[in-house]
């Protein structure tokens, strides 16, 4: 349910401690013999190194944007060589690909995962073999990765709910929720933030999987919407969902407001849908796809060890202020 480039706007904070960082390798170090699983192989500022990007879907305007930011990154980096893999939402494909990655031997692995559960061992079997693997966004369960870069979707959640409660229902009613994909961590955790952003006055009183793509959203929506005539507010996980809740509500002849996650600084995107009336809300939700290549750097060229984890701020987009952050992440 984002770290995009965003012209340096998207401000990174460490959820730990700051990045442990070892010496790094005037010349590439052969690690080897000594390598703790994802410890890669070798590591120096002299070495080339081939990354493995492993999408969940290019079916959503984020997941294109967070492979662009990959791609516009790696390109910075002289000895990285970036391969894509797009897995089409399909657990068993984006298994299939990481295997492959494992049999070409890349030196590092950037997974999104399309669900948690299916990819967590195949992200396991990479470690083992030697090479890091950094998860974006989505994450796998356990803790057998190199790090997680995202924003926290849990927090993300409880600022939408509290906006609810504190902005579009100060005194209560009835919303309907368009959750994502369910088997992906966002949409588990957006949902449980809002949940305790929302209070006890906000009733969800129904609540569908969209899939975070804005057809499904419609449709989904269109039959709460019938069966539900009396919603005025709808929360949906994404901004693609929350555009085809928009299209239902219009479709029905119903004046409501649609809040989203993602805002992305595209004419598509989540910010300017809020500038043009569309949405009554948006938050920005970083792709993490520099962040990624940042790390990846840090790992393979400078030899570093990174923190488990990496979280990216996120930012409340409403009328007021979506043509001001529109232009200033657009700017230059």
């Amino acid at each position: 349910m984002t770290g995009m480039s965003r012209r340096g706007t998207a401000v990174t904070a460490v959820t730990a401690a700051a990045l442990l960082a070892l010496a790094a390798c005037g010349t590439t170090s052969d690690t080897t013999n000594t390598a703790a699983a994802g410890k890669p192989k070798k590591c120096g500022t002299d070495g080339k190194y081939t990354i493995g990007m492993s999408q969940a879907n290019r079916g959503e305007p984020y997941r294109v944007r967070m492979d662009d930011d990959v791609k516009t990154a790696g390109a910075k980096v002289p000895q990285f060589t970036v391969n894509f893999a797009d897995a089409q939402k399909d657990n068993s494909k984006q298994v299939e690909q990481m295997e492959n990655f494992i049999k070409q031997k890349v030196d590092l692995i950037i997974i999104s995962p399309n669900e948690a559960a299916p990819l967590t061992n195949v992200v396991s079997k990479a470690m083992d073999a030697g090479i890091p693997v950094i998860l974006l966004d989505r994450k796998v369960t356990g803790d057998k990765y190199t790090t997680w870069i995202g924003a926290d979707n849990v927090e993300i959640g409880r600022q939408a709910g509290k906006y609810f409660k504190e902005k579009l229902l100060p005194d209560g009613g009835n919303i309907i929720e368009v959750r994502g994909l369910a088997g992906s961590t966002p949409a588990k955790e957006r949902g449980d933030g809002f949940r305790e952003g929302m209070g006890d006055k906000i009733h969800i009183v129904a609540s569908q999987d969209g899939d975070w793509e804005r057809d499904i959203g419609q449709q989904k929506v269109d039959a709460m919407l019938k069966a539900q005539p009396d919603v005025k507010f709808i929360y949906s996980h994404n901004d693609p969902m929350a555009e085809g809740a928009y299209l239902a509500a219009k479709n029905a002849g119903k004046d409501i407001k649609v809040t989203g996650i993602d805002g992305l600084p595209i004419a598509a995107g989540g910010i300017k849908a809020v500038e043009e009336g569309r949405l009554a809300a948006t938050f920005i939700y970083p792709t993490g796809g520099k962040e990624g290549i940042e790390a990846a750097k840090k790992v393979l060229v400078d030899c570093q060890t990174l923190d488990k984890a990496q979280t990216l701020q996120t930012m409340l987009i409403t009328k007021d202020n979506a043509t001001d952050v529109y232009a200033k992440l657009n700017a230059g």
